[in-house]
């Protein structure tokens, strides 16, 4: 198997605020491969979604994937990868170079926005990452 679909996510209770980042992989089947939430602690929305990426990623190279396809609920993240929008933001621009040079590893990526119904899973993931680490 060379090709996963990979689930994207990250957020952040308030903006900054304590953050977490998701990421789900899938094979063409629809089985699950790897999922993984991580505490990454204070931080915003957009850095969060490009933590879930990066997170993500490794997951995806962990299973020794060549072909990945992104999904995000992030607009602003997918248009950037893409090269549709320009990473302004000085603390996004590291995040954004880190996550190209991991795609580097792939012989095919592309990246797809979805709908935030459509990454229930990811989004769960965030979410206990973020509920274990403020309860405990």
């Amino acid at each position: 198997m060379s090709r996963g679909h990979l689930f994207c996510d990250g957020g952040a209770r308030g903006n900054p605020g304590p953050a977490g980042a998701g990421a789900v992989l899938y094979d063409d089947q629809g089985r699950e491969l790897a999922s993984q939430g991580k505490y990454i602690g204070s931080a915003t929305n957009n850095v969060a979604e490009y933590r879930g990426v990066v997170l993500g990623l490794s997951l995806a190279r962990g299973q020794g994937l060549k072909k990945i396809h992104l999904n995000l609920d992030s607009e602003l993240v997918v248009r950037q990868l893409r090269g549709e929008y320009r990473v302004r933001h000085p603390g996004l621009q590291p995040l954004w170079r880190e996550v190209k040079k991991q795609l580097g590893d792939f012989d095919y990526w592309e990246a797809h926005h979805i709908p935030r119904n459509k990454n229930t899973v990811a989004d769960k993931l965030v979410n206990e990452a973020i509920d274990c680490r403020l309860k405990g």
